[in-house]
């Protein structure tokens, strides 16, 4: 299966926390970035965090720098995002994507890099 999937989503309060999860590509190569992006009403879908499947390096959007991180276990082909001390800001429809093996360099946070996308799992934060 390569449409990623994704689960999780929740209403919470400000200050706590949800773990989003994902079911990877079942790519024989692992070389493929996993990315973690969302959208609020009347925004533009933006990075929130990426994987590259292949070394385990992640890579974080400035706006959830410190409380969002981004893991895989490689074994389950999973993708995880644990959200700490959420935000209202945060609440938004987060989906999961998954670029083909051998993606450009450095565009891990490019959400054009991505070909194959989940159906979104929604995050409410109320203050």
């Amino acid at each position: 299966q390569v449409q990623p999937v994704e689960s999780g989503g929740s209403a919470v309060q400000a200050g706590g926390s949800l773990r989003l999860s994902c079911s990877a590509p079942g790519f024989k190569s692992k070389t493929y970035y996993m990315g973690w992006f969302r959208q609020a009403p009347g925004k533009q879908r933006e990075a929130v965090a990426c994987i590259y499947s292949f070394s385990g390096t992640t890579y974080d959007s400035n706006s959830v720098k410190g409380r969002f991180t981004v893991s895989r276990v490689g074994a389950e082909d999973m993708v995880y995002l644990q959200m700490n001390n959420l935000k209202p800001e945060d609440s938004a429809m987060y989906y999961c994507a998954a670029t083909r093996p051998e993606p450009p360099r450095n565009a891990c946070l490019d959400r054009t890099t991505y070909e194959y996308w989940g159906q979104g799992t929604r995050v409410t934060v109320s203050a």
